[in-house]
C-alpha cells in the first residue's frame, strides 16, 4: 500500500505545501500559512483523481469523457475562498500587501492537480520554484533597485535577439563553400551575446565596488579586450593604479581561456575533450601568472569601470559579420592554402575577437573531416594561436590608452602564459 501511486502522489502534494506553507507562514502571512498550502495542494490531487475516476479512467490515466470540469470547478471555488479571505482582511482595515499568496495559492493547487496525470519531476520543480521565489523577494527586488533603463533595455534587446530575429532567420546554407547558414550564425550570436549578457547582470547584481580578482573575473566574463581598454585608459589618468590595472587585465585574459572552453563544450563536446588539457594548460599559467601579480599589488576594493550593453542590436550584427567572415575564411584557407592559411586566418582573427574563431572552428569541427570539416587536433591549435595573437592586440592597446608603466607591468603578467601557449602549440 506505502508504493501505491495515489499515496505517492499525495504524500508529494502534502510535502510540496508544506514546503510553500513554511515559507508564507514565516512572513506571517494571514490568508495562507501553513496549513492553508498543504490542504489547497491536496485538494487539488484529491480533484485530480476524482476526475480520472468520473471520467473511467485509473490513475494516471487521461480521462475519456469529464473534460477536467471537477479541477476546473474546484479552481473557481477555491478563488472564492480566496476572494472571501480578501474581503475578510479588507473589512478588518488590514493592509494588503499584494497578490502574491493568492497567485501561489492557484498555481500550487494546479501543481497538486497536475501530479496526478502530468511529469512527477515537473511538479517538485515547479512547488520548489514557487517556495524559492516568494523566499527571496527582498533580494530580487533588491536587484531590480540596482537595474537602470538601459540594463532593462539590454535584457529587452537579447529577448529580441534570441527570441523574436532568431527564429526567423531562415535555416539554410547559401554562400561559396557551403558554409554559411544565417540560422546557425545568429544562434552563434545568441550563445555569445547571452554568455555577455550573463556577466553584465553579474557586475550589476555584485555592484560596482568589488575586490580586484572580482573585478578581472567579471571582465573577462563579458570580454577582456574591453576590460583591457576601460583599465588601460584609467590608468592613464592615474599613474599610480597601473600595478592594479595590469592585475585586473591579467585576471581578464585568464578567464577568457575559461570562456572558451564553455563556449567550446557547448558547440563541440569533441573538440572539447581535445581542447581542454592544452587549453586548460595556458589557462593554469595565466591564472599563476596573475596570482604572482596578486601578491606583488595591495589589496584593496576597485572600482569597476562601467561596462556597454553587450546586447545591442548593433554588436550582434558585428558579432554575426565578424563570425561570418571567420568561418568562410577558414574554409577558404582549407579548400585552397591548407593548414598554413588556416593558422594565418586564427591568427589574425584573434587579433580583435576571440569568440568569433572559437565558434567558427568549432562548427568546423563538428563537420568532421570526411565533410569538409576539421579534425579536433587541428581545431584547438587554431583556437590557441588565436588567443596568443590576441594577448597581442591587448598588448597594443595598453601601449596605445594607457601609460609605459602599465604596458610593462601587463607585459610582464602575459609573458607567463603566452610562453606557454607557444610551448604547447609547438611540443603538445
Amino acid at each position: 500500500m506505502i508504493g501505491h501511486p495515489v499515496f505517492e502522489q499525495l504524500g508529494i502534494a502534502l510535502l510540496l505545501g508544506l514546503l510553500v506553507g513554511l515559507q508564507r507562514e514565516r512572513t506571517e502571512e494571514p490568508l495562507a500559512g501553513l496549513r492553508t498550502f498543504p490542504l489547497i495542494t491536496i485538494l487539488g490531487t484529491i480533484l485530480a483523481l476524482i476526475d480520472s475516476n468520473l471520467g473511467g479512467g485509473g490513475p494516471g490515466e487521461a480521462p475519456p469523457g469529464t473534460g477536467g470540469w471537477v479541477v476546473a470547478a474546484g479552481l473557481v471555488g477555491l478563488m472564492g475562498v480566496l476572494a472571501v479571505g480578501n474581503l475578510l482582511r479588507a473589512k478588518h482595515a488590514e493592509p494588503h500587501p499584494g497578490i502574491t499568496t493568492e497567485i501561489a495559492a492557484l498555481l500550487m493547487f494546479a501543481v497538486g492537480a497536475y501530479l496526478v496525470k502530468g511529469d512527477r519531476l515537473v511538479a517538485i520543480a515547479v512547488g520548489g520554484c514557487v517556495a524559492v521565489l516568494l523566499q527571496f523577494k527582498p533580494e530580487l527586488h533588491a536587484f531590480v533597485a540596482k537595474l537602470k533603463d538601459r540594463d532593462v533595455r539590454a535584457i529587452m534587446q537579447f529577448v529580441l535577439i534570441a527570441f523574436i530575429i532568431l527564429p526567423v532567420v531562415p535555416d539554410q546554407t547559401y554562400g561559396p563553400l557551403d558554409v554559411l547558414n544565417p540560422f546557425d550564425i545568429w544562434r552563434m550570436v545568441v550563445l555569445i551575446v547571452g554568455i555577455s549578457l550573463g556577466g553584465y547582470i553579474l557586475y550589476k547584481f555584485l555592484g560596482r565596488t568589488a575586490g580586484i580578482l572580482l573585478s578581472g573575473i567579471l571582465g573577462g566574463a563579458v570580454s577582456s579586450t574591453a576590460t583591457t581598454a576601460s583599465y588601460s585608459r584609467r590608468a592613464a589618468q592615474d599613474l599610480d593604479s597601473a600595478s592594479v590595472a595590469a592585475l585586473v587585465i591579467a585576471v581578464a585574459s585568464a578567464v577568457m581561456y575559461v570562456r572558451v572552453l564553455v563556449l567550446v563544450s557547448i558547440v563541440a563536446p569533441d573538440l572539447f575533450a581535445a581542447a581542454v588539457w592544452p587549453l586548460g594548460t595556458v589557462l593554469a599559467a595565466g591564472a599563476a601568472a596573475a596570482a604572482i601579480g596578486w601578491f606583488k599589488t595591495p589589496t584593496q576594493q576597485e572600482e569597476m569601470p562601467e561596462i556597454s550593453n553587450p546586447s545591442e542590436l548593433r554588436v550582434a550584427i558585428v558579432i554575426a559579420l565578424l563570425y561570418a567572415l571567420v568561418l568562410l575564411g577558414l574554409a577558404a584557407a582549407k579548400a585552397w592554402l591548407g593548414s598554413q592559411g588556416m593558422y594565418l586566418v586564427a591568427g589574425l582573427s584573434g587579433l580583435t575577437d576571440v569568440d568569433a574563431i572559437t565558434l567558427s572552428t568549432a562548427r568546423l569541427v563538428n563537420l568532421g573531416p570526411d565533410a569538409g570539416g576539421l579534425e579536433a587536433s587541428l581545431g584547438w591549435r587554431l583556437i590557441l594561436l588565436a588567443t596568443l595573437t590576441n594577448f597581442l592586440f591587448k598588448a597594443g592597446l595598453v601601449a596605445v590608452l594607457g601609460s609605459r608603466r602599465l604596458l610593462a607591468r601587463t607585459a610582464a603578467l602575459f609573458a607567463l602564459p603566452v610562453a606557454a601557449g607557444i610551448v604547447v602549440l609547438l611540443a603538445w
